[in-house]
């Protein structure tokens, strides 16, 4: 295809004969009816382009097959991560109801953890050596305190002393480390106690799957920070899986990993073709945007406006390519999982759930295709800007009453004592989640706070509920009434739909003031403001 700019050069020398003005004419009539039929089959959908040039829609195909892979291979993955967690859930539950009901008999139950146990778990093992049971205290250097007299010397300084721990051993504990077990509870700060447990999962069995070793790391903290009567206990376990070193299985159950590696390769060479393809249509597309914007400015003395570029910018090709990204590294890790290389099961649950979710949300594209079903997604977009301004507006009031539900609420209410509480409490506040329970959880040991909390509460829920969340409607109903009469009247035209229907008048629409000298500055066309909705291809 010759360029514009030395189409002209070279006949410039002729221009003035009958026969080099009608072969110019001749060849930017071809020139036209080519690039016309380029971008008619660009924005064709997938059948129209199979009936045009009989060209199978290997996109489209792709696509609905890397949904199939890629919903089957979560559905795996979930069963599979389903059981892992209600494991380390249940272990969880059973060694706080175990170490933590009766703590005075801690030491013996550590001891004694293989008869105590119905599961099959035993206290941690290195090299045949029990790991040691370390015990931590953090206490202030020096101390006298005597509340009665309002008296006290503290030295703030923090020392940490430590013992580790022989669990057999047990009579010799107290004797050998008399002076470590005395406790001065004015200046202990807390007691952390940690020590390992090994577990089997024998609950994969019955998915025809190994079972898994299991290394519970185990902290039991008594903090004693507030310093206010009452030790406050936490229990902290983390779980880290790995392949069993000594193992020895018979029956129907076997092992059958190389199965689902193979399907996860599959599924990340499907999805790395899926990019390859998504990204060839971006190129292509911007080419085409260059040909027509040379050929507009050339022929038209215009530049193709931003409305008709967005057109060229296919989002949904960029929601596809992350989408593919996101499923290759969630497969990976979803390999390296099953081949006991990692036990990173929150990442991976994060990337492939989140690729899932991209990949049904990009089913909507090709709804789209079809009249009736595509007033979701052009509501969306004409609502966008204008609920996203709102969102601004309406947040800077939100974050108003968060800062002060905080400071002011937070002592005396367990739904205000953080911001991210604040907001979350109040965000249930607009949706009309637990509101007399709110209200009716404020203490009154202050009759001013309890006031204030009254005109706080009902201020906000009148002004979010009744103003803020009916405007917010309002803006979505506004945009899907303007995107229904557009359905029966027609969608505004722009520069690109009137070249492709062979309309001449190419005429920019603008109000006054700036809007004018922009259109004809730049010789672009404009649309009008007063609606503020985005012009749309129907």
């Amino acid at each position: 295809m010759v360029n514009d700019m030395n189409f002209f050069v070279k006949y410039r020398t002729n221009e003035g004969t009958d026969a080099a003005r009608s072969t110019i004419i001749h060849d930017m009539a071809n020139e036209e009816d080519i690039l016309k039929d380029d971008l008619k089959y660009y924005f064709m959908n997938p059948c129209d382009k199979y009936r045009a040039r009989r060209q199978i829609p290997w996109k489209l195909g792709v696509q609905i097959l890397k949904i199939i892979m890629i919903t089957t291979q979560l559905v795996l993955f979930g069963l599979n991560n389903q059981l892992v967690v209600s494991y380390k859930e249940e272990n969880a539950m059973a060694f706080k109801s175990l170490f933590l009901k009766d703590y005075t008999c801690f030491l013996y139950l550590i001891s004694q953890l293989n008869n105590l146990s119905v599961g099959p778990v035993s206290y941690g093992e290195d090299d045949s050596k029990l790991v040691p049971l370390v015990i931590c205290k953090e206490h202030y250097k020096r101390g006298t305190v005597e509340p009665s007299d309002e008296s006290y010397d503290i030295d703030a300084q923090i020392e940490t002393v430590c013992l580790s721990l022989d669990p057999t051993s047990l009579d010799s504990w107290k004797t050998n480390n008399e002076s470590f077990f005395v406790l001065d509870f004015y200046r202990l700060i807390d007691v952390k106690i940690s020590f390992q447990l090994k577990g089997i999962n024998l609950q994969t069995v019955r998915s025809r799957e190994l079972p898994d070793c299991y290394t519970f790391f185990v902290t039991i903290t008594f903090d004693n920070h507030s310093h206010s009567g009452k030790i406050k206990i936490f229990f902290d376990i983390d779980a880290i899986s790995s392949a069993c070193k000594n193992w020895k299985i018979s029956g129907t159950a076997r092992k059958n990993s190389h199965y689902l590696l193979v399907f996860d390769g599959f599924v990340i060479l499907v999805c790395l073709t899926s990019a390859v393809l998504c990204t060839r249509s971006i190129v292509l597309a911007m080419k085409l945007l260059k040909r027509f914007s040379t050929f507009f400015h050339v022929n038209y003395k215009r530049k193709v406006c931003k409305a008709d570029q967005k057109h060229f910018f296919n989002g949904w090709y960029i929601l596809v390519i992350i989408s593919d990204i996101m499923a290759i590294v969630g497969s990976i890790l979803k390999m390296e999982i099953q081949s006991k290389s990692m036990t990173s099961y929150d990442v991976c649950s994060i990337f492939l759930g989140t690729s899932t979710l991209m990949v049904w949300v990009g089913v909507i594209r090709y709804l789209g295709y079809f009249q009736k079903y595509n007033v979701l997604i052009l509501t969306m977009k004409a609502a966008f800007p204008k609920v996203l301004r709102f969102c601004c507006c309406a947040g800077m009031i939100y974050l108003g009453y968060t800062f002060c539900g905080w400071i002011v609420l937070g002592p005396y209410h367990e739904k205000f004592e953080g911001l991210s509480r604040v907001a979350e409490c109040l965000f249930s506040l607009v949706n009309g989640d637990d509101m007399f329970t709110t209200f009716a959880q404020f203490q009154e040991k202050s009759m001013l706070v309890w006031l204030f909390s009254r005109v706080y509460l009902y201020s906000f829920i009148s002004l979010f509920i009744y103003m803020v969340l009916s405007l917010f409607i309002a803006l979505i109903t506004d945009a899907y009434e303007t995107i229904k009469n557009y359905q029966k009247t027609g969608f505004p035209m722009t520069d690109l739909q009137k070249f492709l229907k062979d309309h001449r008048d190419f005429s920019c629409s603008e109000d006054i003031g700036e809007m004018e000298m922009d259109c004809l500055s730049f010789s672009c066309c404009r649309r009008p403001p007063k609606d503020d909705d985005i012009l749309l291809i129907s």
